[in-house]
């Protein structure tokens, strides 16, 4: 069964909660399924951005999660290139880059890790959702419209995102695969960004992040959340598999092993904790 490019779940009411990038860590997914199920948010009106599967120990695991959970979720570049049988993560990173170099370690370990029944549910994920909510045409891509792989940041000039918008007919894009929270508005357009929940949002920190939309009295609305969970034991279990020390060892300090994909702006945040109206 192939995929849709675009699925359209059509309008959407009560709160929605957002989350990107899992990266095979069950203990971030774990817990943020507990928050949800604390907030009484319905799978229905609960989104992943894409990357279920990625740096971390327990892809079958959080695959099968995300799908007993039942959420809305779209393949992120891992996924399609898993599903595709790529030999690297599709990340457009840098060839001979560290991530790149990085990635030849942990994607063949998601690789044989999972089920074949899994890899076949992940390419059954649509590329891009799209629904009503407050009034407003949502769509939700991973990197950007032009691009599955494309790395849109806060410092992102305006007009390469109105390219997306453009492509989408979108008033509002909830996106992933950049790794950091953040917001971005101008007229009356919105990019949001959740963040992911699968390695730290390199602040110094071990926090990891979520959105949640709201649309009380119609009006569309947004905060950010951080939350934490047992990273000890997603670290332990990253060494105990042989993954990158580099990687596992950010779960615990919150700091990238390097900084290969972010324009100057965002490197110059490295090590400062993230505010985000909360």
């Amino acid at each position: 069964m192939h995929s849709p490019l675009t699925q359209d779940l059509g309008p959407r009411s009560g709160r929605l909660l957002v989350f990107g990038g899992p990266y095979s860590n069950l203990q971030a997914l774990a817990a943020l399924k507990a928050i949800a199920d604390q907030l009484q948010i319905p799978a229905g009106n609960i989104i992943c951005t894409g990357d279920i599967v990625g740096y971390c120990a327990q892809p079958e695991a959080a695959v099968q999660l995300v799908k007993e959970w039942g959420v809305h979720a779209i393949q992120g570049n891992v996924e399609q290139n898993i599903i595709r049988g790529e030999d690297d993560c599709g990340c457009n990173f840098a060839e001979g880059s560290r991530c790149d170099l990085l990635s030849r370690a942990w994607f063949p370990y998601a690789v044989r890790s999972l089920s074949a029944g899994s890899v076949a549910w992940l390419s059954t994920l649509p590329l891009q959702l799209a629904f009503r909510y407050a009034g407003k045409a949502v769509a939700v891509l991973h990197g950007a419209a032009t691009g599955i792989a494309d790395f849109v940041f806060a410092s992102t000039p305006w007009l390469v995102k109105e390219a997306s918008f453009a492509a989408t007919g979108a008033e509002v894009i909830l996106a992933g695969h950049a790794g950091l929270p953040f917001a971005d508005e101008r007229a009356g357009h919105h990019w949001l960004n959740a963040g992911v929940i699968g390695m730290p949002a390199n602040d110094g920190t071990p926090r990891v992040w979520y959105l949640l939309l709201d649309d009380t009295d119609g009006r569309f609305s947004y905060t950010f959340h951080a939350f934490t969970y047992d990273n000890g034991q997603a670290h332990q279990l990253m060494r105990t598999n042989g993954l990158p020390d580099s990687y596992a060892d950010t779960l615990l300090t919150g700091i990238w092993d390097n900084c290969d994909i972010l324009p100057a702006s965002e490197k110059a945040l490295q090590g400062r904790a993230i505010t985000l109206h909360c």
